[in-house]
Order: structure tokens, then sequence, then C-alpha cells
């Protein structure tokens, strides 16, 4: 399997989104935000980071970059598609997820280890994990408040969309403590939480389970690579 990352200018985390597909088992392909060309990968990634400086709104001016149209395409087409933190916002920017990331209620950068619970295993992302498991990974920003019209979080919460959850104090003011939706299909996943910054044992958040110690991230990107493999 071939999991291209995009870059954009201000990307922070797409290195460490390309080393969690190769410690998960993949090939990572780097792709660069002002090209058409997606090289044939098989999903895809929009890392963490501060894209063009968060001008205008976070997410907003990469939402329009040259190859978000090929992004745009391959999703509606069923291809496999995460966006982590400002991929998150991106994908809301870009309409493939629905409502918006807005500054956070305390008006504060947060950076800490967060507490989630999975809520949806149906995703391409999260079909490894089981249904409310609660897992810990670190969690950055300064615009992570998901918001959504009253219609759009009756449907995201009747269709079972919201991927994750945060637990315990929420961070950022998200409405119903959203820390992650899908789109209808579950091929797209976009959260707040960065799962790229714990998959490897001693280097990541400390779990109930010494075993699985700073290794929650990981199972988001297995998750992909098995599904698509079990689909091939």
């Amino acid at each position: 399997m071939r999991i291209g990352v995009v870059t954009f200018p201000g990307s922070l985390d797409d290195r460490d989104a390309q080393r969690a597909i190769r410690i998960a088992g993949a090939e990572a392909v780097a792709l660069w935000h002002g090209e058409h060309d997606l090289r044939g990968v098989d999903a895809i990634v929009l890392p963490g980071g501060f894209s063009y400086g968060d001008y205008l709104r976070a997410g907003a001016i990469a939402s329009l970059s040259p190859i978000m149209a090929e992004v745009i395409d391959a999703a509606n087409s069923g291809m496999p598609v995460l966006g982590i933190c400002n991929g998150f916002q991106m994908l809301t920017e870009a309409h493939l997820l629905e409502g918006g990331l807005t500054r956070n209620d305390h008006g504060s950068f947060i950076c800490r280890d967060q507490q989630l619970r999975v809520e949806n295993t149906d995703t391409v992302w999260t079909s490894g994990f089981t249904a409310g498991q609660e897992i810990t990974i670190p969690l950055k920003n300064g615009e992570g408040g998901f918001i959504a019209s009253t219609e759009t979080l009756a449907a995201l919460e009747g269709e079972g969309r919201v991927v994750v959850r945060y637990v315990g104090l929420n961070p950022n003011g998200s409405l119903n403590d959203i820390a992650g939706i899908s789109n209808a299909r579950g091929n797209v996943v976009g959260l707040m939480p960065h799962p790229e910054h714990a998959v490897e044992p001693g280097f990541g958040p400390d779990t109930a389970s010494a075993m699985r110690s700073g290794t929650d991230g990981l199972t988001f990107f297995t998750s992909a690579i098995e599904r698509m493999l079990a689909t091939a």
C-alpha cells in the first residue's frame, strides 16, 4: 500500500505522518501542494501544521491548493483520506467534511496528551479499534473548537459519524466534545488530535496498557492499511 502525505507551506507534521505510515507497514509517498499528481497512491494524509500561516482561516487557503482538486475527486471516488489537525481544517474548508473549526474557547494554544473515546469503528481509519475504546494521543491546536449548525450536529450524531470524542475536560470548547468526524461513506476522517505522534513505544503518551504504551495512534494507520488490503 502507498499512502501519500501532502506538504503545504507551513506543514509541520508531514515527516511525522510519513514515519507513522512506514511504521504501520506501508510506503509513504511525499506529495506537493502545488501539483496535480497523486502519484498513484492508495490513500492520502493531510498533515498538521500552520498552512499559509493560518491566514484568512486555518486551512482555508490550503483547501484551494492545486492538489486539493485531486484530493477532492479521489475522496469522492472512495479513496481513504485522513486529515489531522490542520488537515481536518482543510477538509471542512473543502466541504469534504461538515462543520468547521474555530478558535479555542479559552483563547490559548493547547498542547497536551489527550484522552479520547472511539465512537465509530466503521470508518476506514478506525476499523482496528473497538467501539467505546479509550485511547490517549497528543493534542496541539489553537483553533480546534468544532462547530456546526444544530441540524448538522444532529445528523452527525444520528448517523454515527462522530469518530472520536474528548474524554474528561473539553480542551477547546468543541460542541458535543467532538474530536473527529467522518463523511457518510466512512473513507474521509478528520480529527484534531495527532495520532502520528503516538506510534512508537516509549515515545508517546502512556496508556492503561503497558504493552501499548505510546502507540494508540498507530491503529489509525494500520486500520486503513488492513481495510485496503482486504478490499484490494
